[in-house]
């Protein structure tokens, strides 16, 4: 029994540490977008591949890196509404 609960005590500690890895209430579309701004950080972060997508993409690092930052505010679009 001490183990389940110190196992879910770390998780909530987790949780609450790391907002991309989610709770019990979290609804899909906030998972979609914390996955999407993940990617987008690790692409910026990492300027190989950020290189790479801008030589696929025909576009200049510093202009593939600022569309990547400014797709970060609504990764994929907008909220959906909230019914009560």
């Amino acid at each position: 029994m001490a183990d389940k609960l110190r196992a879910q005590q770390q998780l909530e500690q987790l949780q609450a540490r790391y907002v991309g890895t989610g709770h019990a209430d979290t609804t899909k579309f906030e998972w979609t977008s914390n996955i999407q701004r993940d990617s987008y950080a690790s692409y910026i972060g990492h300027p190989p591949l950020l290189s790479y997508m801008a030589i696929g993409m025909g576009e200049c690092r510093e202009k593939v890196r600022a569309m990547m930052i400014e797709k970060m505010i609504q990764p994929v679009g907008k909220p959906p509404e909230v019914q009560d």
